[in-house]
């Protein structure tokens, strides 16, 4: 997707799930650009409305290039300084519960004792003490409790002290002396909060982004016979293409699965392995690959040029169970809605879809703003989603308008425990405006929301700053979405509730109405008490069989969509 950046505090941002991390810039194509249109509107607490059509996602830019992962044999003390204070920062004005310099200090020192157990922070008196054993080796005066530079002076001379005093602490180099003390820290914090360092986060934002160039193809091998004379029989291995990656450059180039390879660049492929050409197909970015290609029960083979690309993976993959189609979505990347703009865009092409299944069994979420614009292409218009947190910009009302792609065709969702974060608002926004039924196991109630920040060190930062609420107002936090028919309770359970749904009525509709009754402050016993009606568990080949059934019979599909009450959407998150 396109992306809008500006800066703000040097530190680089982004609204996203803790599954994937942060988008990647991209585009969308013409054809989506026409179909839908979302409203990010802020809450009455963040300011002024802002209008998103199509879905424009807001990033805040990196301040510096990525720097070299730290290897040096000294602790840096400026870097650790400007990691800690940039940190603060960042920290203090985004979680989701306000904290002081003070607190998110004394919990970070404690990664000290967690690399060297020998050594131990105390704070007594307005006085912060480094000690090794009984032995003080270091004391400051407590700056103030919300002075961000004077606790991130006193973190770093408290570190670089222990660095001094531990060859534990050395052994762990400066890279593991910080990401011990963010560690600590978040330990405080939610389960999604945390630190990437430099090494790692580096490598994440090259996957993120599709990494080095390539074409998006994958290669297998295959093997013909052949007769060579006086009753010889010849083996002979050929390269094939087995797979063709819709958002690289071999898809629109006509690329097709099991064409044969010949050469690539002008050589032979004969006596390589498949891994082995695969990389001599990637380069950097805009470099171009010729590849000779020959039909798979022959002809006259061809060139083929291609511009080499960064190719995120493929998230969506369909299939037809005549009359329904199926869209499996393993995550939410930052292409995902095009992928399924393209497969319901060729379905209705067809004009053979008499009702699609959606299977987010597995789907551990992604970027947010891919699920709502999912929605957008299933929903002609309502809030999909709302953010909620301390930060005015956290603070959205996700609305679509105008872009069901399947003109109104019945929709089932697969979900099982696995299921979790954008899928589940995706599930969540389609059963509260009662646009699909939610088949299979409780989910995993991931309703939390990070913003990313990238540090001086080329680490990052993920801070949870939002929760999620679904649009008939309740929270996805610790409860998750409970499906209309529970398949995890077994399979003559399942069959009970179909029988009961043919014949209009639900057979146990309380769990659904419960949870969509759910309101902040909420709790733990109370959300446990509704998820045991449907206990969450691994997705089985029964979810996809009650989905059959269900989109077969009229009433029962109606009558399932009926177990979610109706209400008045959310209009704000709640202050």
């Amino acid at each position: 997707m396109s992306c809008k950046s500006r800066v703000c505090e040097g530190v680089a941002a982004g609204q996203v799930d803790p599954e994937l991390g942060s988008s990647r810039q991209g585009s969308i194509s013409p054809s989506l650009f026409r179909r839908i249109s979302v409203m990010r509107t802020p809450s009455r607490c963040g300011g002024a409305a802002s209008v998103l059509a199509p879905l424009m996602l807001v990033w805040l830019a990196a301040a510096a290039p990525d720097p070299t992962p730290t290897t040096q044999a000294d602790l840096d003390v400026p870097m650790t300084r400007s990691v800690l204070l940039t940190a603060m920062e960042f920290l203090s004005s985004r979680t989701l519960a306000p904290h002081t310099a003070k607190e998110f200090s004394l919990w970070g020192l404690g990664g000290i004792s967690a690399l060297d157990p020998g050594l131990h922070v105390e704070e007594r008196g307005h006085v912060v003490t480094l000690l090794s054993g009984q032995t003080a080796t270091l004391s400051r005066d407590e700056p103030a409790e919300g002075d961000l530079r004077g606790w991130a002076e006193l973190d770093t001379a408290l570190l670089a002290n222990a660095w001094t005093q531990s060859d534990t602490i050395r052994a762990a180099h400066a890279d593991g002396v910080v990401q011990s003390f963010f560690d600590e820290l978040f330990n405080h914090l939610d389960p999604y909060s945390r630190y990437v360092g430099p090494a790692p986060a580096k490598t994440d934002r090259e996957e993120r982004s599709g990494g080095d160039g390539e074409i998006g193809v994958s290669l297998g091998e295959d093997t013909t016979v052949s007769s060579g004379g006086r009753r010889r029989v010849r083996h002979e291995r050929e390269i094939i293409v087995t797979a063709v990656n819709a958002n690289g450059p071999a898809w629109p180039a006509g690329v097709d699965i099991g064409e044969r390879l010949i050469s690539v660049d002008g050589r032979s492929v004969a006596g390589r392995a498949p891994t082995e050409i695969e990389q001599s197909l990637r380069g950097a970015p805009n470099s171009v690959v010729t590849l000779r290609l020959a039909p798979p029960l022959g002809g006259a083979a061809r060139n083929v040029s291609l511009r080499r690309a960064q190719v995120p993976p493929e998230t969506v993959f369909a299939f037809a169970s005549d009359p329904l189609v199926v869209l499996r979505i393993t995550s939410f990347s930052s292409d995902t809605a095009e992928e399924m703009s393209q497969y319901l865009d060729q379905a209705a092409q067809d004009g053979r879809m008499r009702g699609l299944v959606i299977d987010l069994r597995g789907n551990r979420g992604g970027v947010l703003q891919q699920a709502v614009t999912a929605a957008a292409l299933l929903m002609d218009r309502g809030v999909a989603v709302v953010t909620q947190g301390r930060d005015p910009q956290s603070n959205h009302i996700w609305a679509v308008q105008g872009g069901d792609m399947t003109n109104g065709a019945p929709i089932a969702i697969l979900v099982d425990g696995r299921t979790a974060s954008a899928a589940e608002i995706l599930a969540a926004a389609l059963s509260d405006h009662r646009r699909a039924v939610v088949i299979g196991s409780a989910t995993l109630g991931k309703g939390l929301v990070q913003t990313v920040a990238q540090l001086p060190d080329g680490g990052e930062l993920f801070v949870t700053w939002s929760r999620v609420i679904a649009p008939l107002g309740w929270p996805l936090q610790g409860l998750g979405v409970m499906p209309q028919i529970c398949t995890s309770r077994g399979a003559a359970d399942a069959q009970r509730q179909m029988d009961a749904l043919r014949a209009g009525r639900a057979l146990d509709s309380r769990s659904v109405v419960r949870s969509r009754e759910v309101r902040l402050p909420d709790s733990v016993s109370q959300l446990l008490d509704i998820r045991k009606a449907c206990p969450a568990a691994l997705g089985g080949d029964n979810d996809l069989d009650q989905a059959r059934a269900l989109l077969g019979d009229r009433t029962a599909y109606r009558a399932a969509l009926e177990m979610v009450p109706e209400g008045t959407q959310t209009a704000a998150p709640k202050e």
